[in-house]
């Protein structure tokens, strides 16, 4: 269940409500180019009323995270009366555990690998002799940003409005919702629990030498030797923070390649940039079937490893601590959504139409009830559950819109990051396999971009996916130098269903690293003019 907060609600009567609606679907959605933004306009309706009931709220959002605070600002924009249900704290998973502190872990640890390296620096023409840090200091840095960040969520909804109700959230109805000893009603409730750390079977978790990324941002000690079940984004992050730090790290992973949700050509590249020349080692292949926690100094802690086809157990690890970097699973216990509406969650995710509503078991709209975020499994992405709360309050307002997650960004922080859109180059080639259809890929290099030169870091490349028959993007990967902040133009690229070709010519300052985007797609070959599907 997820936790709320309050001011008593004040009863409001729905028929009375009636709100503009271009303003926020204007400032919060723009229409694709190609669009014919005259006839849409035309046939958008300026108002929308609601049924007559006596409802506490237009709007409640179950879960105060990243994305129940997009959807309920974007509610009030739109005029509805808000409230918003949170049983832990403001933030969510993003704020508190995940997005939040491990960046500022990220950029302070960042900070001591570069002060360390001497020879990058020398390039530069720097010397430092000496380089401390205060771990202590250093997790301050991480606890103070979430309380930071967290204390402006809860006052920008505060100022707007926003009436904040605190208790775990329980079902009644599909327009009543329980929490603590109260409940209260309203039209349209989104569910946006969000996740928790997911740990698999056989795995002890003592939070101290076996730990998920909970505990890890605590940073309550820096281990000799960590190993980290698990190499995708999580797990990559704490390995790039352990050895900046001094620790040793050995990666665990089931599949047959370590970052195996990666572009391949981009796996390799980030294997030898931000694996192979640090402390870290890896085995693949291999299940984590058991790991029985340690005494930090005394006992290490033993994890049995196994063969990932056999189940057969091949060998046995000791090391100081062990970071279960498993992925995550949905937090929708306890909101009684079989119970209340006959809603049947497969492992735990709540099933929603591209509308973001709730479907029941038999498949049918479950009226008045949504779901956002990681609880519903579409993306695991904190801005992904913004952009399907601002996507939900838009339907419920009447104005049909649904969110084109191909477009949604994702970013590795690590140093240098790594980010991408839509598919890798293999998926796209086994799409144009299975459609009739040529992919194209053009690269580039970061070696080549002044800028990147100037900073002395020049590892990275860009690569390019696109159709060769019509111009559509199907992804973009990046590696190297703030590429996190690089992946938007192709990202916006695709949301707006604008061809490769149509980038050819656009101009980017000089000398900056977003010439990088700009080299890969004036590469693409100019074509006729042809629509592009969205």
């Amino acid at each position: 269940t997820h936790p709320h907060l309050a001011t008593t609600p004040h009863a409001v009567r729905m028929s009375a409500i009636a709100f503009s609606a271009a303003p926020c679907a204007a400032r919060a959605f723009r229409a694709p180019r190609r669009a014919n933004r005259a006839s849409r306009a035309a046939s958008r309706p300026l108002t929308v009323r609601v049924a007559a009931h006596d409802y506490d709220y237009d709007l409640v959002i179950i879960g105060a995270g990243v994305g129940g605070h997009g959807a309920a600002l974007h509610a009030i924009e739109c005029g509805l009366k808000t409230a918003i249900i949170e049983g832990d704290v403001i933030g969510g998973t993003c704020v508190n555990r995940g997005c939040v502190p491990s960046k500022a872990l990220l950029a302070a640890s960042g900070r001591v690998r570069d002060m360390k390296n001497a020879d990058h620096l020398k390039m530069l023409g720097i010397e430092v002799t000496d380089v401390r840090f205060n771990r202590q200091a250093i997790a301050d840095h991480a606890t103070n940003l979430a309380t930071g960040i967290r204390e402006s969520l809860k006052k920008s909804m505060e100022g707007l409005g926003v009436d904040i109700l605190l208790g775990a959230a329980t079902f009644k109805d599909n327009h009543t919702v329980s929490y603590g000893n109260k409940k209260v009603t309203a039209q349209n409730i989104i569910i946006a629990t969000g996740s928790v750390p997911f740990v698999p079977p056989g795995i002890e978790i003592d939070h101290k030498t076996v730990f998920t990324s909970d505990d890890a941002l605590k940073l309550d000690w820096l281990p000799q030797w960590v190993a980290i079940i698990g190499s995708g984004y999580i797990g990559l992050e704490f390995s790039d923070v352990y050895t900046a730090l001094g620790s040793d790290v050995t990666f665990i992973e089931a599949m047959p390649k370590i970052m195996p949700g990666f572009d391949a050509e981009i796996g390799k590249q980030a294997e030898r940039v931000l694996v192979t020349p640090r402390n870290i080692d890896y085995v693949t292949n291999v299940l984590a079937t058991k790991v029985t926690p340690g005494i930090p100094g005394v006992k290490p802690v033993t994890i049995e490893l196994s063969d990932f086809k056999t189940r057969e157990v091949i060998d046995t690890m000791e090391v100081d601590a062990c970071l279960v970097a498993t992925g995550r699973a949905p937090y929708t216990t306890g909101l009684n959504l079989e119970g209340a509406m006959q809603i049947e969650t497969q492992r735990g995710f709540v099933p929603v139409n591209e509308q973001m509503q709730v479907l029941d078991k038999d498949g049918g709209v479950v009226e008045g009830v949504w779901c956002i975020g990681d609880a519903n499994g579409k993306m695991m992405l904190a801005h992904a559950a913004s952009a399907q709360g601002i996507a939900a309050v838009e339907c419920m307002s009447g104005r049909h819109q649904v969110l084109n997650h191909n477009a949604i960004p994702a970013a590795c922080f690590t140093h240098p990051e790594i980010s991408f859109v839509g598919f890798t180059e293999e998926q796209a080639r086994e799409k144009g396999k299975d459609e009739g259809f040529e992919v194209i890929v053009k690269k580039t290099s970061f070696k080549a971009n002044t800028k990147a030169l100037a900073e002395r870091e020049p590892e990275g490349m860009a690569k390019l996916i696109y159709r060769a028959d019509n111009g559509q993007i199907l992804g973009m990967w990046i590696m190297g130098l703030h590429a996190a902040d690089l992946i938007h133009e192709a990202s916006n690229a695709i949301n707006q269903g604008l061809a490769a070709d149509e980038f050819k010519f656009a101009v980017h300052a000089h000398p900056t690293l977003a010439e990088v985007v700009d080299e890969v797609f004036k590469q693409v070959e100019t074509r006729e003019p042809t629509p592009v599907s969205r």
